[in-house]
């Protein structure tokens, strides 16, 4: 169990964040992050229109949040920046490569991997209906990937299933990162 002066620094700390318009994805991406993290841009953006940045450390997460996550990042109507924080990785590349500014710290480093499939039981029919919706996200986020970096989608999915990284100044090179952060400043 947390210690009560950690929960409170952690909430003070992620209030002054979020009055500077900062929001803190960490960790594995599933539903429950995803909607958190959707939920603050979105209330962000309703509070203002100034610019948002989104601080992604996500070295995994399943499509189907990745891709509600990524669907949030594109309506936005506030300028939005993504800053890419240790290890973005897996599904959650999609997430950032949805913003219309990715920038990279320079020790970040990116993960393009496939989405695990998870274990599935049931009839023959319902692993085929399962195993065919995650196709359909892969593919989902084979595309996103191939329009944020201008790369053909088979590139990106050869790079996918080969698990390949991507250092900070290799995603610029590659199109996924628009810059490398310097200095004191990344927006």
């Amino acid at each position: 169990m947390r210690d009560d002066r950690a929960m409170t620094f952690d909430s003070y700390v992620a209030e002054q964040l979020f009055a500077r318009r900062v929001v803190l994805a960490r960790g594995f991406l599933d539903e429950e992050r995803a909607t958190r993290t959707a939920a603050q841009l979105l209330t962000l953006e309703a509070l203002a229109p100034d610019p948002i940045q989104l601080h992604l450390s996500c070295p995994d997460g399943t499509p189907g949040a990745a891709l509600s996550l990524a669907d949030t990042v594109r309506v936005l109507r506030a300028e939005l920046t993504a800053v890419a924080v240790g290890e973005v990785g897996g599904p959650a590349v999609a997430a950032y490569a949805a913003a219309p500014v990715r920038v990279a710290y320079p020790h970040a480093r990116f993960r393009l991997a496939e989405p695990k499939a998870p274990e599935r039981t049931g009839t023959a029919t319902e692993v085929d209906t399962y195993a065919q919706e995650y196709l359909r996200q892969r593919d989902d986020l084979v595309d996103l990937l191939s329009e944020a970096t201008g790369r053909q989608a088979e590139s990106v999915a050869a790079d996918l299933r080969t698990g390949r990284f991507l250092t900070a100044e290799e995603a610029v090179g590659y199109g996924l990162a628009q810059r490398v952060a310097a200095g004191r400043s990344v927006g």
